[in-house]
């Protein structure tokens, strides 16, 4: 099949050989071209440009058989399917070898990226290499003017395609790769990574596509304009959803609290049940379900229930005004001790004292730091202390004050 395909350029590039003779014994037509060419120039189209370093390696080549200004001859065609042969040949050589030898390189490596990249890059640079020698090939030969034109366009095409080709393979796998580390990581920005990626690739290409257009010589301003006014209008109009989404790409990124959790935002304590593109559902501690925007979810403060190391006690008990300082050293003293010996309590947190002299009360201050950060097994503890602490109060004759007020009415003077 190869051979076949050989064959039948090698048939095209006679062909157009013998239709540019033909055209040569025609009457001139540079009138004609000279207006055509006025007229591209008029109507701002560029000009095809073949890239330097082809245009110097054709003119070598003509220059090592010495005919650089002679016509399309048998020699011409020869050396055009030399080229061909050479870029096929070539194009073998790099995928075998060259790019053998690189995926050998990239099994050594840690990361996964850049086995994945290789075999995406292989089909576009096998393209370019191609695209290459038939714009070789071609060069070889003598056009008119006309013809040289078109085939320029022709060029140019061919290379930002294969170009463009060889960013989205390789955009696209980047983009599969960070989604499975996302995935594997379990990332909250895994379950957007589809979204996020079909999103950039459509920017890409839409770009790709402005940019060949305007090599090609389309004028881009135009849809660049529409695709501006557009934006904005969509912008105006969807500004509420699109920062609602923006909101839960930070919320992804930023992973304040995953899906399970308990948080508290915007006044409201409860488990989150899902994070959506628009808006994160908590389920309060009244079973019922509330949805906030994701916008707001960004914008507010979030308390993360889920997520302590430790838990921290903060208690103030206040005893009567009856109450002997002794009765109070030792009640601190033994209240300490009750705390310290519990093996869930980190001892060095551990502060009882007493603090202050209030309205209707003097104050013990207790604060003790719970290890385990469960819920359920700190409350145990907490229960515990408490009744223990109660009891050790009650024992020492001290009792728990409560606001009171003491009125003295004084009595009315006895007349005379």
């Amino acid at each position: 099949m190869k051979v076949l395909r050989l064959l039948l350029l090698f048939v095209a590039l006679l062909a157009a050989g013998f239709a540019q003779e033909s055209a040569a014994d025609k009457p001139a037509a540079g009138p004609e071209v000279t207006t055509q060419a006025a007229a591209a120039v008029a109507v701002g189209q560029a000009e095809p440009h073949v890239p330097d370093f082809l245009e110097h390696l054709v003119d070598e080549i003509l220059g090592i058989f010495d005919i650089r200004s002679s016509g399309n001859t048998w020699t011409h065609y020869a050396i055009a399917l030399l080229i061909t042969l050479i870029a096929y040949v070539l194009r073998k050589v790099v995928t075998t070898f060259i790019f053998g030898f690189f995926r050998k390189l990239a099994a050594r490596t840690e990361t996964t990226l850049d086995d994945k990249l290789f075999p995406a890059l292989e089909g576009p640079v096998k393209a370019a290499i191609v695209v290459v020698g038939t714009v070789a090939s071609i060069k070889v030969l003598k056009f008119s003017a006309t013809a040289d034109q078109t085939l320029g366009y022709a060029y140019t095409a061919a290379f930002s395609l294969v170009i463009f080709w060889g960013v989205l393979r390789a955009f696209n796998t980047v983009l599969d790769h960070l989604a499975e580390i996302a995935a594997h990581k379990h990332l909250g920005v895994a379950p957007f990574m589809p979204w996020i990626k079909k999103t950039l690739f459509a920017i890409v290409f839409v770009f790709g596509v402005l940019l060949i257009a305007q090599s090609l010589g389309a004028d881009v301003k135009a849809a660049l304009g529409a695709l501006g006014i557009g934006g904005l209008a969509f912008a105006l109009a969807a500004q509420d959803t699109i920062a609602n989404i923006f909101g839960s790409v930070v919320v992804a990124i930023d992973q304040p609290f995953k899906i399970g959790e308990t948080i508290r935002v915007a006044g409201n304590v409860g488990l989150v049940e899902d994070i959506g593109l628009r808006s994160t559902k908590l389920r309060l501690v009244d079973k019922s379900l509330m949805v906030i925007p994701n916008k707001t979810v960004a914008a507010e403060a979030i308390t993360n229930l889920s997520r302590f190391t430790s838990r921290r006690v903060e208690q103030v008990f206040g005893l009567t005004y009856n109450s002997k300082p002794d009765q109070l050293e030792a009640v601190v003293q033994e209240i300490r001790a009750l705390i310290e010996s519990q093996p869930e309590v980190n001892v060095p947190d551990t502060h009882v004292y007493f603090r202050d002299f209030n309205a209707s009360s003097l104050d013990l201050w207790v604060v003790y730091v719970v290890k385990d950060p469960d819920f359920a097994k700190h409350m145990a503890l907490r229960q515990r202390l408490n009744l223990a602490i109660m009891r050790a109060i009650e024992a020492r004759g001290l009792a728990f004050a409560f606001p009171t007020q003491t009125l003295h009415v004084a009595s009315a003077p006895e007349k005379k």
